[in-house]
Parts: structure tokens; C-alpha cells; sequence
């Protein structure tokens, strides 16, 4: 979604259910990227509340984004203890402190995990109580990454395991700083991790245009959930009204299009963007109308319109390597 089009920030259950019972499986056809070998194999939980669930060592797992009571409630009885962000969006103090965990916030792109943070997870990881959750949004990519990371830099996973954690999650090969971090992280003597600040944030602080990038993502996936049920309104639920959710998306571009930080991006970046805005006008204009066939055909071309901006913006923009960027165009 448009949240991947950032090039310089960083990017990110249901309460009062009893919460399920958690078991663990082995992930299946786990093979490195690399094709080094490795009969190592992150196990994977079977969560109702936890997406993407994986053990990767019996200090940590990595996973999805905790989302109400239940989600804590079920890491609180995994015996979690130390909660990781490494998404953009703020981090649910409250209900973590309520279930007796720690956050910490240490959010990277989808570019890769930079030397420095790199660094301060694999100190977090190493010196925080455990067991350990480490989550962005889906859990696919960006805490897979970390943790595939920061454990071979403490020295739980060699880097081969590392991609394994990778491949087991399912992080797509599109994202190539994220497997090119894995494959060059090596064990961190202790001397350098010491050399690391120990005041990690709960909540880190983020530019305005990386706040509105998450914004953006989560009303770009609520979007897509709601037409997966063919656009259904429920006016008794704001969060269920299509049309007013695309408004919403449709004034993030247009206020995003007006910040300094927007400006300073590539021309190409600005055309996308006022692309993007184009179509989640259409998309409102179509979900404002009666329900017929001809409304479903035209909200969905509107998304679709999106969803493509999106796709040229990852490839451009987001997905781009952190050395890559550093190198700057050839």
C-alpha cells in the first residue's frame, strides 16, 4: 500500500473471549534463500490472535501485530515479557502494562535493518527479560528480518538459520534489504553491544510523514478487507462504512501531498501520489452510490488503481536497499 512509499522513514483480537490454545508446529520446507543448509526450522504457532506466529529460539518469536485484550492476553500466557515494535505505529502501552509486559519501540523500513538497529535489537534482545515477541504489521517481513537478525548477532542463529526464519515466515523476496541484512549480519562481540544506549523507548518518536504513511496503511487494509465482503455499509459502525473510509484515505494523500517532506521527494514520487488521490476519489464517489453491479465494478477499479500506484511506488521507492540509497542513482 501507499505506506510503501517512503524512502527515508521508517514505515507498523478480540476482547473479552476466552483465549484459545496455543500449539506449535514445525514450519514445513523451510530452505534458505541462499540455499546454504541448514536443518534448522523456526516453529510455527497456531494463533487466533497472534498472525504469523514463529518461535525462533526459546527466548524469542516474531509475529504480527497484538490487536486488542485477547492478542495480550495470549502472549502473556506464551510467557512473553518483553514486547518489540519494529512497525511505525504507536505501540499499545495500556494494554501491554495491563498483562505485566514491557514495550519497546525500534521501527525500521522494508529497505532493510540498518547497522545501528541492528545493533540496539540485538542488545534489546540479549539484555531485556524474556521470552521475547518481536512484531511489525502482518508479521512477514520487517520482524522476521529483526529477529533473524539480532539472533545471529548474539550468536542464537547462525546466519544460514537466519534466512531460514525468513523463508519459514514467508517474507517476499521482493524485499531485498531485508535478506540482504540477514545475510550480512555476523556474531557481535560483547565490547561493541556494551558501546549501545541502554534508554530504548517505549514509544520512539517518528517523522509527521512516517505517521501518515502507517495512517494510510491501515486505511488502505481496512479498505481492501471490506470489499473481500463485496463493500457491505453497516451504518451503525463508522469503521464499517466504505465510502466514508475511502474519504478518509482520499484526504491522507491530499494532506500528505502538502508537507515540506512530500515536496522533497522525486517527481515521481509526487505523480504517484496524486494518482493515488485520484482513484480514492473515485473509490468514494463509486461506494457513495446504491449498491448495484455497476457500483462493485467501479469500486473495485478504484482499489485496483491504488493497489497499482502502490506496487510501482514499493518497487520504486520503499523496497529499495539501504545501501542502494546510500550509493544514490547510477
Amino acid at each position: 500500500m501507499l505506506v510503501m512509499m517512503i524512502v527515508l522513514v521508517v514505515a507498523q483480537g478480540c476482547g473479552g473471549q476466552d483465549t484459545p490454545q496455543t500449539t506449535v508446529k514445525p514450519a514445513a520446507g523451510v530452505v534458505p534463500s541462499d540455499k546454504a543448509a541448514t536443518a534448522y526450522s523456526p516453529e510455527k504457532i497456531e494463533s487466533k490472535y497472534l498472525p504469523n506466529a514463529f518461535r525462533l529460539h526459546a527466548n524469542v518469536i516474531t509475529g504480527g501485530q497484538p490487536d486488542g485484550d485477547a492478542a495480550f492476553a495470549e502472549l502473556e500466557k506464551l510467557g512473553v515479557k518483553t514486547v518489540i515494535s519494529v512497525d511505525g505505529a504507536k505501540p499499545d502501552l495500556q494494554l501491554a502494562h495491563d498483562h505485566g509486559l514491557r514495550y519497546v519501540h525500534l521501527p525500521h523500513g522494508y529497505d532493510g535493518v540498518s547497522e545501528q538497529r541492528g545493533l540496539e535489537l540485538a542488545k534489546a534482545l540479549r539484555d531485556l527479560p524474556g521470552p521475547i515477541y518481536i512484531h511489525c504489521h502482518h508479521g512477514k517481513h520487517r520482524s522476521p528480518a529483526a529477529g533473524a537478525v539480532a539472533c545471529v548477532e548474539i550468536g542464537l542463529l547462525s546466519p544460514a538459520e537466519g534466512l531460514a526464519v525468513l523463508e519459514a515466515a514467508g517474507t517476499s523476496p521482493n524485499y531485498r534489504g531485508l535478506y540482504r541484512s540477514v545475510r550480512a549480519a555476523r556474531r557481535v562481540d560483547d565490547q561493541r553491544l556494551a558501546d549501545v544506549a541502554d534508554n530504548v523507548p517505549e514509544v520512539a518518536e517518528l517523522p509527521p510523514m512516517a505517521e501518515a504513511m502507517v495512517t494510510i496503511e491501515h486505511l488502505h487494509d481496512h479498505l481492501k478487507a471490506l470489499a473481500k465482503e463485496d463493500w457491505k455499509s453497516n451504518a451503525g459502525d463508522p469503521n464499517q462504512m466504505p465510502a466514508h473510509e475511502a474519504l478518509l484515505l482520499k484526504e491522507q494523500f491530499v494532506e500528505l501531498a502538502r508537507t515540506d517532506a512530500a515536496k522533497q521527494q522525486p517527481e515521481a514520487f509526487g505523480k504517484l501520489l496524486a494518482e493515488s488521490e485520484t482513484a480514492a476519489a473515485q473509490l468514494e464517489s463509486a461506494l457513495a452510490e446504491p449498491d448495484s453491479a455497476e457500483r462493485l465494478v467501479r469500486a473495485s477499479a478504484a482499489l485496483e488503481q491504488i493497489n497499482s500506484r502502490c506496487a510501482v511506488c514499493h518497487k520504486e521507492f520503499r523496497d529499495v536497499p539501504l545501501d542502494e540509497k546510500r550509493a544514490g542513482p547510477h
